[in-house]
């Protein structure tokens, strides 16, 4: 789950034959002795849905550097069969077991020493293909929600998250050494040097007074609210490896005031066939079958918010603003779980509206603005932005 300062991958049980499979081809690569070939990368697929290589823990083990940790003849009985290994009391393998919610990870008698070490290689190299005159991995391959754990956009909110924390927590402390340095410079008289007591007191008024500005302005905005959902639902998945369209989910954005949550009923065109996810395994989509069955709707979390005094409307943004959603939203696609990205201020609202130019040529729904279409087509204006028509009216967004 993402909170507070920082953004991490809400650990959830997995059907996870992938999570050994990737310590155990890790754990391989410790075994290379041999020429690694270009099927490699095409063996290691399977592990991508639950391991990196050097990006994080995922479902399963990050696999970098594995193959320092055990020798050639452990690896290779693991991964032939680990079962038997943990049966047989090998105290390693039983600490791997534990340690990855006891997942059994399945035999593989049909891979050979050698495409299991050419596995090891593959990973031991950072996921490419070594040697000259071999094939080589496609440079541009789209990285999907397994091969990565925390993206561009995530990372930022969790640096964004850590800086207002970090600003507190320096302010706090500034705070006591104001107090301190001024009682002593009152009263104590303990520090000789009184040039110190002025440095930390205006040092500390810098800070306090930084920290009291973005606390004030701040004030009924929730930037970077990022709450629990009742599913644990992967935008980074949806949106991002499979593109589906926010539309299709959202589906009343063009025609009403509201985006709309979508109902069981949506979620269940695709997943009356997908039951199992890559890294959740059968228990989230099962919830969506509940809901189904108790003909309870879904209490998904409202993200996005604003105020009750004021008034937006998806229609006129997305439908005849033609606005991307990634615009007021971020991009969500690559968030697993969605976090409010933006302040939502007036002034991040007016700010827009006063550099976005309307979609204004063949648009019906400006048709009525008759003079700036004359001044359009007389060449006076290039371009007409949302506050030439009524952008900056405060009755456009108060009631």
């Amino acid at each position: 789950m993402i909170m507070n300062m920082y953004v991490t991958v809400k650990k959830l049980p997995v059907k996870g034959l992938t999570s050994f499979l990737f310590l155990f081809f890790i754990l391989l690569s410790s075994l290379s002795v041999h020429a690694q070939t270009a099927e490699a990368a095409k063996n290691f697929a399977e592990c991508r849905a639950c391991h990196t290589i050097g990006g994080g823990r995922l479902v399963g083990p990050d696999l970098k550097g594995v193959t320092e940790k055990h020798s050639e003849k452990w690896l290779v009985s693991f991964i032939r069969n680990s079962q038997e290994m943990v049966k047989s009391g090998d105290k390693e393998a039983v600490k791997i077991f534990n340690e990855y919610s006891k997942i059994p990870m399945p035999s593989h008698p049909a891979l050979s020493d050698a495409q299991i070490k050419d596995i090891l290689l593959y990973i031991k190299n950072g996921g490419k293909v070594a040697g000259a005159g071999q094939a080589k991995e496609k440079p541009n391959v789209k990285k999907t929600e397994a091969t990565e754990t925390v993206s561009a956009v995530e990372h930022n909110l969790n640096n964004q998250r850590e800086g207002r924390n970090n600003l507190g927590i320096t302010a706090l402390i500034m705070g006591i050494l104001m107090l301190l340095s001024l009682i002593d410079l009152i009263f104590t008289h303990y520090l000789k040097a009184k040039w110190v007591h002025y440095i930390i007191v205006l040092s500390g008024l810098w800070v306090v007074g930084e920290w009291s500005y973005d606390f004030a302005t701040s004030l009924g905005r929730q930037q970077y609210y990022q709450p629990d959902q009742p599913i644990w639902f992967s935008h980074k998945v949806h949106a991002g490896q499979n593109q589906i369209d926010c539309e299709y989910c959202h589906f009343t954005a063009e025609t009403s005031m509201h985006a709309g949550i979508p109902p069981a009923s949506v979620c269940m065109n695709c997943h009356s066939q997908v039951k199992q996810g890559k890294r959740t395994g059968k228990k989230e989509i099962a919830k969506i079958y509940a809901a189904i069955r108790k003909n309870k709707p879904i209490k998904w979390v409202k993200v996005d918010n604003l105020p009750d005094f004021v008034y937006f409307n998806h229609e006129q943004h997305v439908k005849v603003g033609k606005l991307d959603c990634k615009e007021c939203h971020g991009d969500v696609a690559q968030m697993d779980q969605i976090a409010q990205v933006n302040d939502l201020s007036m002034g991040w609202c007016l700010d827009c509206h006063r550099k976005h130019k309307v979609q204004f040529v063949n648009n019906k729904f400006y048709a009525q603005y008759k003079a700036l279409h004359d001044k359009l087509k007389a060449g006076k204006i290039k371009d007409v932005t949302v506050k030439m028509v009524g952008g900056e009216d405060c009755q456009k967004c108060h009631y």
